[in-house]
């Protein structure tokens, strides 16, 4: 299982293919996404990778997420999440996600907090018909209809399809298509519904029930600036001869 990448979501765009045909996709953006922090199983319990993306002014960050970046010595990041990861697919703190990470034709799963529509009634929010345009309906076309349980239970029960909050919640799409990437402006192109609304955060892993056999393992990262390989052990000295 490889770790997952933070995006934003940009807005909608259509590609053309071979034949002239358009193909209408989602554009979402790596804005920085780099290793903030990781998690083993012997310290944490768990086997996971702590991402950070878009880059925030120090001074809108508190102390503590100050002191976390500097620990990994990276500037400061607006949205931090972690994905779980195989023990096999660690990455090293400071590490840059590209967006070839993940392939054209692959399926993905998406996460993000769809759009809030406030308070709104029982036919938007599920859908319903409502009731009959007709007579004997007087004013009541639009209304939920009957919740009542009788005497027994003498209750409405929870999780009634009622009228109240709509949107503003967490939603995963599954096995959308990846239609194209591109690296230099770090752009992934989706082929299906993203939740969430311009600017939001959407969250995009690997598809749990189609996988893909061909992608970069563990990931396909940019290296820290300035990151050295680990130094060899120097070799033992002889000794001098005395005299």
């Amino acid at each position: 299982m490889r770790t997952g990448v933070i995006t934003q979501k940009v807005g909608m765009t259509r590609l053309f293919l071979a034949d002239g045909t358009h193909v209408p996709v989602t554009v979402l953006k790596l804005d920085g996404c780099a290793v903030v922090a990781v998690r083993n199983q012997e310290k944490d319990g768990y086997t996971a990778v702590q991402l950070g993306s878009g880059f925030a002014k120090p001074k809108n960050a508190s102390k503590a997420e100050r002191g976390h970046f500097a620990k990994a010595e990276i500037e400061p990041r607006r949205k931090v999440a972690e994905f779980r990861v195989d023990a096999g697919n660690v990455l090293e703190v400071g590490d840059l996600l590209q967006a070839d990470h993940f392939v054209a034709g692959q399926k993905v799963d998406v996460t993000g907090v769809t759009i809030g529509r406030g308070f709104t009634g029982a036919m938007k929010r599920w859908n319903f018909a409502g009731l009959e345009a007709s007579h004997g309906v007087s004013i009541s076309h639009r209304s939920l209809g009957g919740t009542g349980g009788r005497q027994d239970p003498g209750k409405t029960f929870k999780n009634k399809k009622m009228h109240g909050h709509y949107g503003n919640e967490n939603i995963t799409t599954q096995n959308l298509e990846v239609a194209k990437v591109d690296v230099e402006r770090g752009l992934i192109m989706v082929r299906g519904a993203v939740p969430g609304s311009k600017g939001g955060w959407v969250m995009v892993r690997d598809a749990v029930k189609r996988p893909h056999k061909d992608v970069p393992m563990p990931a396909s990262v940019k290296k820290r600036v300035g990151a050295a390989p680990a130094a060899e052990a120097p070799a033992a000295q002889a000794p001098q001869a005395e005299g």
